[in-house]
């Protein structure tokens, strides 16, 4: 019972000495950490964004490097196009050609 005694006169020592100047002093140095935190905050987001900028200029120049296989994916459409073209006619062709022969031999 005697610690709690002497516990709660140590605080009421020091709740009397807490005046508005030390609250004043205790505002002003949490507001130079805060600060100081904000800084450093800005410091890291601005090394972030640079890091991420870069990030992005070089997934840009792979994708434009990508465009190259758009044009061989156009090349390669027009090459089938002409395939179907020429197996049509073939087909087509045939078609013809056992017609005639169908046709002669009636």
């Amino acid at each position: 019972m005697l610690q709690l005694a002497v516990y709660s006169g140590s605080m009421e020592a020091m709740r009397e000495s807490w005046t508005d100047a030390r609250l004043d002093d205790f505002v002003k140095h949490t507001d130079r950490r805060f600060d100081a935190v904000e800084h450093q905050m800005e410091a890291g987001f601005a090394e972030m964004n640079a890091r991420f900028d870069a990030v992005i200029s070089r997934s840009d120049a792979r994708f434009d490097a990508m465009t190259r296989f758009d044009a061989m994916n156009a090349r390669f459409d027009a090459l089938q196009q002409t395939l179907l073209y020429i197996g049509g006619g073939l087909v087509v062709a045939l078609i013809g050609l056992l017609a005639t022969l169908i046709a002669t031999q009636l």
